[in-house]
């Protein structure tokens, strides 16, 4: 074999593994960040929109259980405007695998004067709950 036909052919083939690796390191689609999708399963106290998420804080969150098992939720809420705002707020309640427990508050309407701070309190319907999320929306 000629030294030109052998170099002509190991470029070739360079060039194909070449290729085929970085289709493969590449692939079809860039890596999806799910963690951002997850946030109700990870965090107690959850901000639904954008605007919620700078206008409302969450000063505290207090959690007992009552005599009868049930767990009683409180949530002290902060308006960080200098307007009054109005939100919706509820608390989905979990067993210990973080699954709903069958258990969802309806929500309800808080509102917040300028700079004001507001406590709202939710008590699951029964003992499964171990676990919970409490949610706030601005209000429609």
């Amino acid at each position: 074999m000629k030294p030109t036909t052998m170099k002509t052919k190991f470029l070739v083939t360079l060039t194909f593994v070449i290729a085929l690796l970085a289709g493969c390191v590449g692939g079809a689609y860039p890596p999806v960040n799910t963690s951002r999708y997850d946030t109700e399963n990870r965090e107690k106290f959850v901000l639904l929109d954008s605007l919620t998420q700078t206008a409302v804080t969450c000063t505290g969150l207090q959690e007992r259980r009552l005599a009868d098992g049930r767990l009683e939720v409180s949530a002290n809420v902060r308006n960080r405007e200098n307007k009054r705002i109005q939100v919706q707020i509820n608390c989905v309640f979990k067993d210990a695998t973080g699954f709903s427990a069958g258990d969802e508050t309806p929500f309800q309407t808080l509102i917040l004067t300028e700079n004001a701070q507001e406590t709202a309190t939710f008590t699951s319907l029964n003992d499964k709950a171990q676990r919970y999320t409490v949610r706030i929306r601005l209000a429609r």
